[in-house]
């Protein structure tokens, strides 16, 4: 069986990943070659073992905050064509769910996610490594429509967590993992021509 190809998408939190994600995935889905998509927010730390304040103190925009050891081991897994059980995390809570998913190898795996390319251990793992470049401006109107939308957040706890941990932990940990990519991609998930050409590379590859 050969192995899958394996895309990484990062930026920014609001930068554009997922409907970059999004569109990329429906580009394969379409051509009929299947695709696993996993997220790294979904790897964050059980936390089971915390009182709700501590939960809700954390700093979940610092690579820490992940249990990357697992994704890694997951990564592996579905390069041997093992199947693995994907976790789930709930965003009330701030732990991880009981229950899991069964994900199966595929010809393509995409992984989307703001620290994936600052942890330089996942980086051989990758085949593909995009970072999306959107200005922290459009970044922060976008979490902050998300967060209140889906997350139950109020404008002052969005507001108050950017300037405490997102835009910090942007520029000390996701700015520079830009410059491990191997595409850059402007204009976040609509970008056309960056989609093309991806699946262009890509459908090369899998020749």
């Amino acid at each position: 069986m050969q192995s899958p190809l394996i895309i990484a998408i990062s930026g920014a939190s609001g930068s554009g990943k997922s409907l970059f994600t999004k569109n990329l995935f429906n580009g394969f889905s379409a051509q009929g070659r299947p695709v696993q998509v996993l997220r790294e927010d979904h790897y964050y730390r059980a936390q089971d073992h915390l009182p709700m304040e501590q939960r809700e103190q954390n700093n979940y925009d610092h690579p820490n905050a992940f249990e990357h050891e697992l994704l890694k081991a997951h990564l592996q897994a579905l390069r041997e064509g093992q199947p693995i059980d994907y976790p789930h995390y709930c965003y009330k809570t701030h732990t991880r769910l009981p229950e899991t998913e069964r994900l199966n190898p595929a010809p393509v795996i995409i992984l989307e996610g703001i620290m994936l390319l600052a942890r330089t251990d996942l980086l051989p793992l990758y085949d593909v490594k995009i970072f999306i470049d959107t200005p922290l401006d459009i970044c922060l109107m976008r979490r902050m429509m998300r967060d209140l939308k889906e997350r139950g957040r109020s404008i002052e706890s969005v507001a108050k967590q950017y300037e405490e941990t997102v835009k910090p932990m942007y520029h000390q940990f996701i700015e520079p993992s830009r410059f491990t990519a191997d595409v850059v991609v402007t204009q976040g998930g609509k970008n056309q021509i960056a989609l093309d050409v991806i699946k262009s590379h890509i459908q090369q590859a899998l020749l």
